[in-house]
């Protein structure tokens, strides 16, 4: 006689206890975020950041953004490498918090899984942390879900968001920006985390390349390339604002150089950005190439070479390149600020790329 068994958690297809390991495994990453202002530890319901710390700003301002790494997650999964994806992650969250001027303060991930493999987790984790010591933030908290049937039992994405501070007086931003100003362009690390639904398309659904062939262009692999963590800037722009006079910053992203650096120009100016200061790196000619893509295109959807703008007055320029090159951040003037004689706004690449 067959003998009926109740409907589970573990079941469904969700493991607890899984779960629990992973947080065992990623404590002591997360520790290393540490600031003075963090309480308690990880596994509360909320993380604790003591806004005392705050008491000594005249009027504090928070900023906060949250975004994701996109499609770069896929790349992870296929090529089984976990621990560089929170890199990206961290990045896209608090170099859009720096833009402002504000010091990022602390920061939460969610990460969503098929089936929790909590080595798998910890590693991802042990990224963020990672990223998080480079933009000088803590790591107070998290969340990691398990969504089987919705999810393969390897698939896996993340997100995240972020809070920094900055003081109401010095907040940067389009209206500081004036004509004369110039353009200082911050080299990126490779892609960053924008655009791989083309790239992926172009590289792996048209031609066909597999990750682990080895490209000369490149020097590495396919996958080694495509998975370069995401350039993290927000302690060079400290760095920056804390040395010299600074008016802006743009973070390229999505959209491109042009696009993103528009959204900081006021009305009435424009920034021109030369081309021929610098050389995209061989992967965006091989995108490009290998997909018949536009350059027009390729400047909408690709960083192109650079990952930060910052927009400062010409007597501090000198100072501006100095204080990155101490940093071991490759900038170099790429354009100016200009008047436009109408009340319209916008940004622009002029010339050609540097061979």
């Amino acid at each position: 006689m067959s003998q009926n068994t109740g409907a589970s958690y573990a079941a469904a297809g969700v493991d607890i206890e899984a779960g629990d390991r992973a947080v065992e495994l990623m404590k002591e990453w997360v520790k290393k975020t540490q600031r003075p202002e963090v309480l308690g530890g990880l596994g509360g319901f909320a993380g604790l950041f003591d806004a005392s710390a705050l008491k000594n700003y005249e009027r504090p301002l928070l900023a906060s953004a949250t975004d994701g790494v996109g499609t770069k997650v896929d790349i992870a999964r296929q090529m089984g490498v976990y621990d560089s994806i929170g890199h990206d992650l961290v990045a896209m969250v608090m170099d859009d918090i720096v833009v402002c001027g504000a010091e990022p303060l602390f920061m939460t991930d969610y990460i969503c899984v098929g089936k929790v493999h909590p080595e798998r987790v910890a590693a991802i984790v042990k990224g963020i942390a990672e990223g998080c010591v480079l933009a000088g933030c803590a790591l107070v908290g998290g969340e990691t879900a398990e969504h089987p049937g919705l999810l393969g039992p390897d698939d896996f994405d993340v997100a995240g968001a972020g809070t920094g501070v900055v003081e109401a007086d010095r907040l940067l931003g389009a209206d500081r920006i004036r004509p004369g100003d110039a353009v200082i362009a911050m080299a990126s690390s490779g892609l960053h985390s924008n655009g791989y639904s083309l790239v992926r398309h172009v590289l792996l659904e048209r031609a066909g390349l597999s990750l682990d062939a080895r490209i000369d262009e490149l020097g590495r692999t396919l996958g080694e390339e495509l998975l370069e963590p995401t350039k993290i800037y927000s302690l060079d722009c400290l760095s920056l604002i804390h040395t010299t006079e600074v008016h802006a910053f743009s973070h390229v992203t999505g959209g491109g150089l042009a696009a993103n650096l528009a959204r900081v120009i006021p009305d009435g100016l424009h920034a021109t950005v030369d081309r021929s200061t610098w050389t995209p790196a061989p992967v965006f000619d091989l995108v490009g190439r290998t997909g018949s893509v536009e350059r027009l295109e390729l400047e909408k959807t690709l960083n192109m070479g650079v990952g930060m703008i910052a927009i400062v007055p010409q007597e501090s320029v000198d100072v501006a390149l100095s204080t990155l090159a101490d940093r071991g951040v490759d900038a170099w003037v790429a354009g100016e600020i200009t008047e436009r004689g109408d009340h319209t706004t916008g940004a622009a690449l002029v010339g050609d790329y540097a061979n």
